[in-house]
């Protein structure tokens, strides 16, 4: 008997045994070439990032190297170094450097693509690059000169030696310090170069597209962590605040904000809020829960919206947009001064259309726009911009905007919606120039 059932049990067994050893080599080769994958990814977008840094480098010089009344030229050379910054900033995201000290590094690219943006759109015939810029930009070369040669250094290294991104990332996920890898400390002497590098004066318009956001110009004192949460219970309709999770995010820092968090385990809800110290400001509220059916329609979800905004203390809003995924519509509010849509002053609500709820709201642009905006007299009438527009422009209506330029400017400009080639836009020209500010597809 025994002899019967082992002549039918091992040719299964060996059946089995050759099945895992297979499905485990698929799996071992399947992983591997992840891993390859990966690899390959991280040392494209490094290679990239140091051939560009030479690019940038080189193109910083042409700037300088022509005549300060090629004002073409200059344009031409600023739009190519914000081209190529842009793109080095996107090679640094993805590589896995968010735990390593990059960060002088990157803000020194994002400040260099915001100024030469600013200064390629402008006028330069009108108002011409300044001997404080030229400066700016000479310097910028040097900079760049030495960060590209750094660079260069760790790719012969990565070349030379096989360096793997992957054990970066590795390391890096360790957390053990010191972190010894050729990539790693690479990338440290880079940052600390520039770091010891003098502060570059942007110029104000600069300045502002990066640092509009600052938590200093908050009305209202400093609250406790027991305040936040009295404020988000009222919020929430939540009595019970022993029920929250209070973290205090960026003491000591300008970004001071208490994160709240309540899990409910019936409705498997997860509800998250941030709260400003300065004033006690809601930044951004989410409430995960499944939303199940559709019951509301727009207009009642917009009526939902208002009051949930009023018993917040932002009346008298108004929605200008709304946009439907599944269950839940998201509206977008703004103000209104007299006669002027103020679009700088926003603040995003999503409604869910089972029972009403809402289930997120976004005030960051509320909260940090100027609450005082200068609303200049127009120097065009309404008939005087239309005559700006593609006469194919089919327009349906029209309102007075404060928007924000590309210079995150405030500007009055005429709002015309309408049609041209099936599409809706909105159209924003300037009311004193008569210049086209923004186009937006609705």
């Amino acid at each position: 008997m025994y002899r019967r059932l082992s002549a039918v049990a091992f040719p299964i067994l060996i059946i089995a045994l050759v099945g895992t050893s297979f499905w485990g080599y698929q799996e071992h080769q399947e992983k591997n070439s992840i891993l390859i994958k990966t690899e390959n990814q991280y040392q494209r977008a490094f290679h990239n990032l140091s051939f560009e840094l030479d690019q940038l480098h080189n193109e910083l010089g042409n700037t300088l190297a022509v005549n300060s009344s090629s004002r073409n030229f200059h344009r031409r050379c600023l739009v190519n170094v914000w081209r190529i910054t842009s793109e080095a900033q996107s090679d640094i995201n993805q590589l896995p450097l968010t735990l390593l000290p990059f960060d002088k590094t990157e803000e020194l690219l994002a400040s260099l693509a915001s100024f030469s943006y600013s200064a390629a759109i402008r006028d330069l015939s009108d108002k011409p690059l300044s001997e404080k810029e030229m400066e700016n930009l000479k310097s910028l070369y040097e900079r760049t000169g030495e960060i590209s040669n750094e660079l260069r250094s760790i790719q012969s290294n990565v070349l030379s030696n096989n360096l793997r991104w992957m054990d970066v990332e590795v390391a890096i996920a360790s957390e053990k310090e010191p972190l010894d890898n050729g990539i790693i400390d690479g990338f440290k002497t880079v940052d600390k170069k520039v770091t010891e590098y003098s502060e570059i004066d942007w110029g104000p318009s600069n300045t502002q597209m990066f640092h509009n956001r600052d938590y200093n110009q908050l009305s209202g004192n400093i609250i406790s962590s027991e305040e936040a949460k009295e404020i988000a219970g009222k919020i929430l309709n939540v009595k019970e605040t022993e029920q929250m999770k209070v973290k205090e995010n960026g003491k000591g820092t300008e970004y001071h904000t208490y994160n709240i968090q309540i899990n409910n385990s019936d409705n498997k809800s997860n509800i998250e809020m941030d709260v400003s110290a300065k004033g006690g400001h809601v930044v951004w509220f989410m409430n995960t829960r499944p939303v199940n059916g559709n019951k509301l329609n727009v207009n009642q979800a917009k009526e939902k919206a208002i009051k949930a905004l009023d018993q917040m203390d932002f009346r008298g809003m108004n929605a200008v947009s709304f946009d439907q995924y599944e269950n839940v519509v998201s509206f977008a509010f703004v103000t209104k001064i007299d006669d002027v849509i103020i679009y700088p002053q926003k603040i995003s609500v999503k409604v869910a259309l089972d029972n009403g709820e809402v289930v997120g709201i976004q005030t960051t642009d509320y909260i940090f726009a100027n609450q005082q905006p200068k609303i200049e007299t127009p120097k065009l009438t309404i008939e005087e911009a239309k005559k700006t527009l593609n006469p194919n422009f089919k327009v349906e209506s029209t309102d007075k905007a404060l928007i924000l330029n590309d210079m995150n400017e405030e500007t009055l400009c005429y709002e015309f919606l309408g049609e041209i080639n099936s599409q809706l836009y909105r159209i924003y020209i300037n009311a004193s120039t008569g210049m086209e500010e923004k186009i937006e597809q609705v």
